[in-house]
């Protein structure tokens, strides 16, 4: 029988491996996610700002999803007994997220807007819930304190290339997922960056292309983090 999971919440960087290790990386993404929905739902906000605030979630939640579905789910699913459950959950999750901001970015002026984007953060509150709860403690118990801080590192490279929007046709699970996954990615980086023309743009395709070159980076971050797995 599989022990009872211990929630990574509340736990310090010394019991969670230190600073650099994958699970206090995954915990201050969390956080942070966290109180950006908070703003985002906050009465006081200031007119205009709600969109700006929804691109910035928008971007960490895709970015992370991306490169816990590359280099965290299939290490659980190595090590774990129920980690083929587990990660199809939140996979699950994942995927649902994905939809919904699609749609959501497809009609911007659609009256319901407000309610999917909550709909949306309530998604991402029960992936957050799962993750900390159930998944990552697993990773806690089978990997040492230097382990978890190389998938940490691996997991961080990964990130920095991934895709910043909705992609709902791409795999959740990697190869499929990296194959289509990193060249959307400099499109994503693009959009972000500049729309429009000029200087900015052409500063923004230069980091774009960088995107493209930098998806090796994901395919040797991959490797190093099974390697050390």
């Amino acid at each position: 029988m599989t022990a009872p999971a211990v929630s990574i919440a509340g736990q310090d960087a010394d019991a969670l491996g230190g600073d650099d290790s994958i699970l206090m990386r995954q915990r201050r993404d969390h956080a942070r996610l966290d109180a950006m929905m908070n703003r985002c739902l906050s009465e006081d906000l200031p007119p205009g700002e709600l969109d700006a605030l929804w691109l910035d979630i928008v971007r960490l939640v895709f970015s992370h999803a991306f490169a816990e579905e590359t280099v965290l789910w299939p290490l659980l699913r190595r090590v774990s007994p129920d980690g083929e459950e587990l990660t199809r959950q939140v996979e699950e999750e994942h995927q649902a997220v994905n939809d919904l901001v699609a749609r959501i970015e497809r009609s911007p002026d659609d009256p319901r807007r407000a309610e999917w984007m909550r709909q949306a953060f309530t998604l991402i509150r029960q992936d957050i819930r799962d993750e900390e709860d159930e998944l990552l403690p697993r990773l806690r118990t089978a990997f040492d304190d230097r382990r978890l801080r190389r998938i940490g590192a691996a997991w961080e490279a990964v990130r920095a290339t991934a895709p910043t929007r909705p992609h709902p046709g791409v795999a959740r699970r990697p190869p499929g997922n990296a194959l289509r996954g990193v060249p959307l990615s400099a499109f994503d980086r693009l959009r972000d960056l500049a729309p429009g023309s000029g200087p900015t743009a052409r500063r923004a395709s230069l980091a774009a292309a960088g995107a493209v070159a930098a998806g090796g980076a994901v395919v040797l971050a991959v490797r190093a983090a099974r390697r050390h797995g």
